[in-house]
């Protein structure tokens, strides 16, 4: 389906300037490389398996590329191509292009390191192997999980079938994210709801991030007073920032939004364009909200093929050491990204902080030395709030704001959503899944010295 993007209101000559610069930085950077890893009789051992070809796979690989040889390293992973997803919440609003997020995973994955097109079966860490969805046992000497996240749609009744109808959309899906672009075009008046599901999930600012550009989008069309805007939450509050969350409530207030919180989606009847929710505090009392937009975000968890394994802790994620990620039980083991413990937020952001660390984690051990450099944290979640602001909330494990620029970062600013919409893409495809991206700390201290 193919949909002409939503032109943004940035007409300042500074804006254009910003944007022209990373546009074409990106074009003079070529993200694609010959991929020539796979070989005529791949290799069944290899001294760095890493499992998963997403954000924190792939950018863990072209960094034991660097540490052990591009010829020592395999990547595990099934898909065809590679997304850049943080993008799609503008996609879902019409801003960018679904087309924009995707390169064939070949092209991103480290000239020289194999890349074994299946998907795990089985981990068996006290053998140092796994087996995959084919039968083949593949073992390792040092072994990298990043299987990110598992959307469970089928979770809510009426869905993944409900996706099927108008009105509804999910900007965590590849199949689903158009759809909501075409539920705000189509919108005429009556309720847009907005969900958080009762689970972890990934970019948790991410389902009041379209919330906000619809209310815009709205707004630019002429809609807005035909339009009761509703977002429940399954959450207490708005975010886990308290700095953050106040700047929310304000734009919540002024533009009369509607937060219902406690408020989990169990069951959408799509036929009927009606919504069930239920009291996460009073399970079993549930209410029936008619809509005219609908997006979902879905219940997530760990991957399956990780619950029913030895590395994970009881709430099925791979039960890694919050400061170094190197797993608790198993020496030579190590997770990053979505499909981790880690007390923080699951976020592209929070992978490229956590790369440096593991990084430095894993060139000590194999050095038969103690891990030392400790993660504190560190993620980030830019708030976009229109088609051209963004509150940029910046924070660590114990939820303290851990800014990067030399200004309050809770205002919405115009700068903040082109680094967002344009500066990020350009660090995450040319940066960051080559490895020479480890997150703003050193921006951070650059700063930090300047104003010293």
């Amino acid at each position: 389906m193919k949909m002409t993007p939503l032109v943004a209101v940035v007409s300042s000559p500074h804006a254009r300037l910003f944007t022209c610069f990373f546009r074409l930085g990106a074009q003079q950077a070529s993200p694609l490389q010959l991929h020539t890893g796979t070989s005529l009789a791949a290799k069944n051992y290899h001294e760095v398996l890493v499992l998963g070809g997403g954000s924190g796979g792939i950018t863990m690989a072209s960094r034991m590329k660097k540490r052990v040889g591009a010829e020592n390293v395999a990547i595990v992973e099934p898909s065809e191509r590679h997304f850049y997803q943080p993008i799609w919440t503008l996609v879902g609003a019409g801003a960018k292009q679904l087309s924009s997020s995707g390169r064939p995973t070949a092209s991103v994955i480290p000239s020289g390191v194999e890349w074994i097109k299946d998907r795990v079966a089985e981990l068996n860490p006290d053998k140092n192997c796994i087996r995959t969805d084919t039968g083949k046992e593949i073992s390792y000497k040092y072994l990298i999980i990043a299987l990110g996240i598992q959307l469970d749609y089928g979770k809510i009744k009426g869905l993944p079938e409900g996706f099927s109808q108008p009105k509804i959309g999910s900007n965590y899906s590849v199949g689903t994210v158009e759809k909501t672009w075409k539920a705000l075009q189509d919108f005429k008046e009556g309720n847009a709801i907005f969900t958080f599901p009762n689970t972890p999930i990934k970019c948790a600012g991410a389902p009041q991030k379209i919330m906000y550009l619809s209310e815009d989008y709205f707004r630019k069309t002429g809609k807005r007073s035909k339009a009761n805007i509703i977002f429940n939450t399954s959450l207490g509050s708005i975010f886990g920032v308290k700095k953050y969350a106040d700047a929310l409530m304000e734009i919540i207030q002024e533009r009369n939004l509607t937060v219902n919180y406690k408020q989990n989606l169990i069951e959408v009847r799509a036929d009927k364009q009606e919504a069930v929710f239920e009291n996460v505090d009073k399970p079993g009392e549930t209410q029936v909200i008619s809509y005219e937009m609908l997006h979902v975000t879905p219940p997530m968890s760990a991957p399956d093929v990780l619950k029913k394994s030895p590395v994970v802790d009881d709430a099925g994620w791979v039960d890694v050491d919050k400061e170094t990620l190197q797993h608790k039980k198993y020496s030579n083991v190590f997770g990053i990204g979505d499909c981790t413990n880690l007390p923080t937020s699951k976020t592209a952001a929070a992978v490229a902080a956590q790369s440096g660390i593991l990084d430095r984690t894993m060139s000590l051990v194999m050095k038969n030395e103690a891990p030392m450099k400790k993660y504190d944290g560190y993620t980030s979640c830019p708030l976009v709030t229109s088609y051209n602001r963004v509150i940029l909330a910046e924070f660590d494990y114990n939820l303290q704001p851990m800014e990067t620029f030399p200004f309050d970062q809770s205002k919405q600013r115009l700068s903040m959503y082109l680094m967002k919409a344009d500066m990020m893409p350009f660090l995450y495809w040319n940066m960051m899944l080559k490895g020479y991206w480890g997150g703003p700390a050193f921006l951070r201290k650059l700063f930090h010295l300047g104003m010293s």
